[in-house]
């Protein structure tokens, strides 16, 4: 065979990533992070319920997971109120957007997002040949009047929104994102990433009747429940939809550790509202170090917040690798405008003291 015989959509595609990992720079730089704040990991940690789940768990990780996540489908029913029918359990939210993509998008399908939200959902869309329409930011928010329109006048069959959002720590009122979906027009489904709503204000997400077929709900625990690595994500929705899923997903994507671990984490509210305090008090600590140096610090409904560096792309990368270079790890918005911005996730006290001490000396080289 003289060379592989790929797909001609596959060959057109570039070989990215949406992200650049930190162990791929830590690689690159030959030295481990000192804080490592860039990732919108929770750096808390997950509960000890849940770590004890885990371990117990891992005596028996000879045995394949629950191909139906039967527990967890139940419990999370449970807390949203729905049966286990409309919940469907994947590998973090990355992994369901996957199957969700691979469920509705074929080559020439148009799909539609907001310039410079969350890339990885665009990285789904290109690899089943959907074409991605964009609107812009609306003063750092997601617009989610302007995604319906756009959706309406392509013809899409996806709209895809995150609130709160990814990477600009912005959000809406629940009743907007209603507002949103009730406009959506017949055979686009709104697309509603809630990765970081345990975060968010009173009334940040939206009151929807489970049958409403217009729309899906992400949910995940690698942010508030501090479980990144475990790769637990799962989706609300009309049980016909969840039902679909089985058509495509992995049925044994999720190992019964990260099952075990998920389960035990529903049931320590304390550790996840102790959780909400330590993000909230280091979001705070974010904002004054911002202040203290002139940089403007973007009200944050997430476990991050943005940074305008107070010029435009070049400053923001030049603030950005000059921490990476003192051993802070921190990323950055792709596109403009959002791109003036630096990302910051909330960090431990020590995390913190490294960022006040290095990024004067940064911003004195710029």
């Amino acid at each position: 065979m003289k060379k592989f015989n790929f797909t001609k959509l596959s060959e057109k595609l570039p070989s990215t990533v949406p992200f650049v990992g930190p162990e791929t720079q830590e690689r690159v730089n030959n030295k481990l992070f000192a804080a490592r704040l860039g990732a919108n990991e929770n750096v808390f940690g997950p509960s000890p319920l849940a770590i004890g789940a885990m371990k117990k768990e891992a005596e028996k990780i000879w045995m394949y997971g629950d191909p139906e996540n039967h527990d967890l489908k139940l419990q999370l029913a449970k807390k949203h109120a729905v049966q286990s029918e409309n919940i469907v359990v994947g590998e973090g939210i990355d992994g369901l957007l996957g199957y969700l993509c691979r469920l509705f998008i074929e080559p020439g399908d148009r799909v539609v997002s907001s310039l410079g939200a969350y890339p990885t959902f665009n990285f789904h869309v290109a690899g089943y040949g959907g074409h991605l329409d964009t609107v812009p930011y609306v003063n750092d928010y997601e617009d989610p009047e302007s995604l319906v329109e756009k959706a309406r006048e392509t013809n899409a069959k996806l709209c895809y929104m995150a609130n709160p959002d990814n990477p600009m720590g912005t959000w809406n009122s629940g009743e907007k994102i209603e507002k949103a979906i009730n406009k959506i027009p017949d055979g686009c489904l709104f697309v509603l990433d809630e990765a970081y709503v345990e975060f968010a204000p009173q009334g940040t997400a939206p009151n929807i009747e489970i049958d409403n077929k217009k729309v899906i709900r992400f949910r995940t625990f690698s942010k508030a429940y501090g479980m990144a690595g475990a790769r637990v994500g799962y989706a609300i929705c009309h049980n016909e939809l969840a039902l679909a899923f089985n058509k495509i997903r992995n049925h044994f994507g999720m190992s019964r550790v990260s099952q075990a671990g998920a389960l035990a984490a529903l049931d320590d509210k304390p550790h996840l509202l102790q959780t909400i305090d330590n993000v909230n008090a280091s979001k705070n600590r974010i904002y004054d170090i911002a202040k203290t140096n002139n940089l403007k610090a973007i009200p944050s409904a997430t476990n991050f917040v943005a940074i305008d560096c107070g010029g435009g792309q070049e400053r923001a990368v030049r603030i950005m690798k000059g921490l990476i270079s003192n051993g802070i790890f921190v990323r950055m918005p792709f596109v403009e405008p959002q791109n003036r911005c630096i990302r910051i996730s909330a960090g431990k006290p020590e995390d913190l003291d490294l960022l006040e001490q290095v990024l004067p000396k940064v911003l004195s080289k710029i």
